[in-house]
Parts: C-alpha cells; structure tokens; sequence
C-alpha cells in the first residue's frame, strides 16, 4: 500500500483514474486482434494508422 500511497491519495483528491488509459489500450488489442494474418503489409499499415487517428479524436487528444 505504501508503494500506491500518491495515486490512491491522487483519486480522492481529483477524482481521476487511469480508466481512459485502459480504454485506449483495450482498443489497440481489440484492433490488432482483429488483423491477425493479414499478407498485404501496405493496408495494414494504412488500416493501422486510420483507426489509430479515429480512437485518438474519440478521445479528444486532437480537438
């Protein structure tokens, strides 16, 4: 407990956790999960960084 001491505090004080954190990392497992064994490395990439842009404007890091 002692090794946690400032974020537990930080949760009571402000409220904030690392829930969106989560989130996003759940998206990007989910995505590659998805594309497993695909051969065309070129729309992958394209796949890759389409979605990426379409997670980081859901979750307003580009407004």
């Amino acid at each position: 407990m002692s090794i946690h001491y400032q974020n537990i505090l930080n949760y009571f004080d402000n409220r904030s956790t690392n829930a969106s954190a989560e989130s996003f990392n759940a998206k990007i497992k989910a995505f590659r999960a998805q594309f497993r064994g695909i051969r065309n490395v070129k729309f992958f990439l394209f796949r890759t960084h389409y979605n990426f842009c379409i997670i980081l404007k859901s979750h307003n890091f580009w407004t």
